[in-house]
């Protein structure tokens, strides 16, 4: 196995001098060596044959027992010197002071055709940032976070990706639902790969802390390698900086709403300083369409990371990189001027989403009441999101609307309840859809031109969390082969794939209130 290793986070910044692995604070450094905790028995569950082929492996190092000793955490590469990451960060709102990798270990950087990766293991064990925790992840929460990382990246989602998925031999006790009932389940460890896993908390630790110094080095670090045409180093490099990270911020959230997905657990920690999907934990799909949803349990009263408010949490959390960075800037203008713009860019960028969605083209004055309308219609009877915005494409700029329900035939598998789709609902239907084909009859697209681009922004197949729990329930009793089939689905959400129409469903009713199918919590 050879990997081209090119190491710069743990090589250019300041390091934790006690190497020993037991929780503490640790000042002054924005990472502290670990090594990996040796699993008992892994066995390799899945990879993914891109990522391998990303970072330079081919499928022959999977046959190298260094492959399954290395990406499960039994064996350090030679020449590396594998660390967590310091940080901190607001949780549900709050300053939480120093958070850090408390079970994810960098283990390298790599260089592969121009692209740097670095490595990741998540669940390898204790690190210094672990507080009371074991540093360890569960097979449930591994399989989520497997398959999540690569059907995002497939869908056009900016996202941390995923090498593999390990099983340790070892048994790790959990509390799922936080209410008492611990219980030991099937230990597991991921290989997350990101060109760096830099969040919006390693900024705020050193701010928080004073430490201009280190804060000034990191921004320089982050600026140098993964913002090219910005110049480290100065005022004007800063505000520059904190503007790129608030356009890739916005670009991924705007995705996010267009796909139906929820992050679940917003916190300053969890956001990528590169605009990339990270931590993927309690996450779930819109089901039924409710921006008031959350799938996290930790949220079900307050609700802060529901769907339709995350644009909002993403504004707010760029307010506190602000105060962050402010140590650097010390002028507060530049920084509520890149704050406006995003409120400004939003308030642009969205509905120029949901036309596209709709099959809009061109931009008429009726498409905001349209869009507005079509939102409250979609919570007043029970709607299927992906089913519904993908069926929608099969509308016709000549169809006729008529008297009864016919008129919905296209979109009808969308709506849980069709049998309440009577009286004032079926009539504001009517209406709207009535206003849906005059409004596309202004385009100059043809009907199979206008299905074919809203295809390409409207998935057929998401990673419901039925799906993902069906694959863990399979994989608890030694069957893997799920995990493959929802990998291979997922490499084309786009596609018909006339042969996987059984995925193409709504969730299920008997996983309406089940266990990992409708809300989770962050135990892992």
């Amino acid at each position: 196995m050879n990997l081209n290793i090119k190491d710069t986070f743990n090589k250019e910044l300041p390091a934790d001098l006690n190497r020993n692995n037991n929780p503490r604070q640790v000042e002054a450094a924005c990472f502290s060596y670990v090594t990996p905790r040796v699993p008992s028995d892994p066995k390799l569950l899945h990879v993914s044959k891109e990522m391998l082929s990303n970072i330079g492996l081919s499928s022959a190092d999977l046959k190298e027992k260094h492959f399954l000793k290395v990406f499960s955490g039994a064996a350090v590469l030679e020449n590396t010197d594998p660390y967590a990451m310091c940080y901190g960060g607001h949780q549900f709102g709050h300053w939480a002071g120093q958070l850090g990798d408390g079970r994810a270990i960098n283990l390298c950087e790599v260089e592969h055709k121009e692209k740097r990766w670095a490595l990741q293991l998540k669940g390898a064990g204790e690190t210094p940032y672990s507080r009371t925790a074991d540093g360890l992840a569960v097979l449930r929460s591994s399989i989520r976070e497997h398959l999540c990382s690569e059907a995002m990246f497939h869908l056009g989602v900016p996202t941390t990706r995923s090498l593999s998925l390990m099983i340790t031999g070892d048994e790790v006790l959990r509390d799922m639902l936080y209410n008492g009932n611990e219980a030991y389940e099937k230990g597991a460890v991921v290989c997350r790969v990101a060109p760096s896993f830099i969040r919006f908390g390693n900024f705020q630790i050193f701010a928080a802390r004073g430490d201009k110094d280190n804060l000034k080095k990191l921004a320089d670090y982050t600026i140098s390698h993964f913002f090219p045409g910005i110049e480290a180093g100065t005022k004007e490099g800063y505000i520059q900086f904190f503007q790129a990270v608030a356009n890739k911020t916005l670009e991924m959230v705007i995705h996010w709403q267009r796909v139906g997905f929820v992050h679940g657990v917003m916190n300053t920690d969890n956001l990528s300083i590169l605009g990339l999907t990270i931590d993927y934990g309690p996450y779930g799909w819109l089901e039924d369409y409710d921006p008031g949803w959350t799938p996290n349990t930790t949220d079900a009263q307050g609700k802060r990371y529901r769907f339709g408010n995350q644009p909002n949490i993403a504004l707010w959390n760029l307010f506190q990189l602000a105060n962050a960075l402010m140590l650097l800037i010390e002028e507060e203008y530049p920084l509520s001027a890149v704050l406006d713009k995003f409120r400004s860019d939003y308030a642009v960028h969205y509905p120029k989403m949901l036309r596209s969605k709709l099959g809009f083209e061109l931009r008429e004055k009726e498409d905001e009441s349209i869009a507005k309308e079509l939102e409250r219609l979609l919570q007043l009877s029970e709607t299927d999101m992906t089913i519904f915005y993908r069926n929608l494409s099969n509308y016709r700029k000549n169809d006729v609307i008529t008297e009864g329900t016919s008129f919905l035939n296209p979109i009808l598998d969308a709506f849980y309840k069709p049998d309440e789709l009577t009286g004032d609902i079926l009539n504001d239907w009517r209406t709207w859809m009535i206003n849906y084909l005059n409004r596309i009859q202004k385009e100059t697209q043809s009907d199979a031109e206008r299905k074919l681009s809203m295809d390409k922004v409207n998935p057929k197949y998401v990673l419901r969390n039925y799906m993902a729990q069906l694959a863990i329930d399979k994989a608890d009793a030694g069957d893997y082969a799920l995990i493959e089939e929802l990998h291979q689905l997922l490499k084309d959400p786009y596609g018909e794939q006339p042969e996987q129409e059984q995925w193409f469903v709504k969730r299920p009713e008997w996983a309406r209130h089940k266990v990992g199918c409708s809300m989770l919590s962050c135990s892992s």
